[in-house]
């Protein structure tokens, strides 16, 4: 690739990404928290902050959760430069309505908004609430139908629909087209029904964190079938990074043995899981232990300053356009992130 990699955070929507435990970081997912923590990452640098969507925490529902898309709306009128990207679960809203949210913000952020479709994991969040929960495939093929309306709404099309899911009637959603033809689409899922849906309708395909050679099958694959236009692809990861990679080890051990104590609730969130979930199938598949959401250190970015830097060379040679990433401590990490990776690789 010749573009430049972009950069981007994950929110601390639910608190502590690697271990709820570490007395190094605050397990704080409040809206004062993830405020200055963007606004601090859009003055670091960093291109992106991904703010994923739950309506209650997913791993312990007695703690915090922030609510995704009405803090991206705040964020997007107090940010100048960042994008805003909020994730969406098709089974939460009707198209129409979720389009209009995405233009407002989108009109907020003057062209700086986006919006990332997720298939849902965590089975109580809907049944809980007494919303269906489908079959993984059949989730995807609502999904799919949800996102091709959104899409021609985001843009400002009329639209006439009846389909499976959904019926709309003569539908135009304004203001639309200010500043682009309509918000960008990512989209995260590893299964097939995914991979042919990032294909026919993305702009970004988002990877979980894992190694390289994995990675790069992945993007093989979805690069050979049929697209209107080219894919860009993004990888989620969390970072070590030390003066050494002995160092930089000696952390993430640390953060492995804080973990360990969250497995109550690891064993708890696992039960509620959907069990053709790839991104689970694939954790507890792996021979080595790591930390993290969405594959965490399973990317390798654990290791010394060059380290780091020349493995986030390989992986955007290999087709990643945008590193989403998570750090624990966040704050302190990130500026040492930003401080010693990313001139490093820019």
């Amino acid at each position: 690739m010749t573009n430049a990699p972009r950069f981007g955070i994950w929110a601390a929507v639910h608190g502590a990404r690697a271990a709820h435990h570490d007395p190094d970081e605050p397990d704080d997912a409040s809206w004062d928290r993830n405020r200055a923590l963007v606004l601090e990452a859009e003055a670091l640098g960093f291109d992106a902050v991904l703010v994923a969507q739950h309506t209650a925490n997913p791993y312990d529902d007695g703690r915090d959760q922030l609510e995704a898309w009405t803090a991206s709306a705040a964020l997007a009128a107090l940010t100048r430069r960042i994008e805003i990207i909020a994730a969406i679960k098709p089974g939460l809203y009707h198209p129409v309505v979720l389009a209009k949210m995405a233009l407002q913000i989108e009109h907020i952020a003057r062209g700086r908004f986006a919006l990332n479709l997720v298939n849902a994991w965590n089975r109580a969040e809907f049944e809980r609430a007494g919303l269906p929960f489908p079959a993984h495939d059949a989730r995807y093929a609502y999904g799919a139908e949800w996102i091709g309306l959104v899409d021609r709404l985001m843009r400002g099309e009329r639209v006439t629909h009846a389909g499976r899911h959904f019926r709309v009637e003569d539908y135009q959603l304004r203001p639309a087209g200010t500043f682009r033809t309509r918000p960008t689409i990512y989209l995260g899922g590893e299964s097939e029904p995914a991979r042919a849906l990032a294909a026919e309708r993305a702009d970004v395909w988002f990877i979980n964190g894992q190694p390289l050679d994995d990675v790069a099958a992945l993007i093989a694959d979805v690069a050979a079938r049929p697209a209107p236009a080219p894919l860009r692809y993004g990888l989620s990861a969390f970072v070590i990074a030390r003066e050494t990679d002995a160092a930089a080890q000696i952390e993430h051990a640390r953060l492995l043995a804080l973990a360990d104590r969250d497995a109550a609730l690891r064993a708890d969130t696992r039960a509620r899981t959907d069990t053709a979930s790839v991104m689970f199938a694939k954790t507890d598949a792996a021979a080595t232990r790591h930390v993290g959401t969405n594959g965490g250190t399973a990317a390798g970015l654990v290791g010394s300053y060059d380290t780091v830097a020349a493995r986030i060379r390989d992986f955007h040679a290999a087709g990643i356009d945008l590193f989403m990433l998570q750090f624990q401590p966040f704050e302190a990490e990130m500026r040492r992130f930003a401080e010693q990776i990313l001139p490093r690789v820019r």
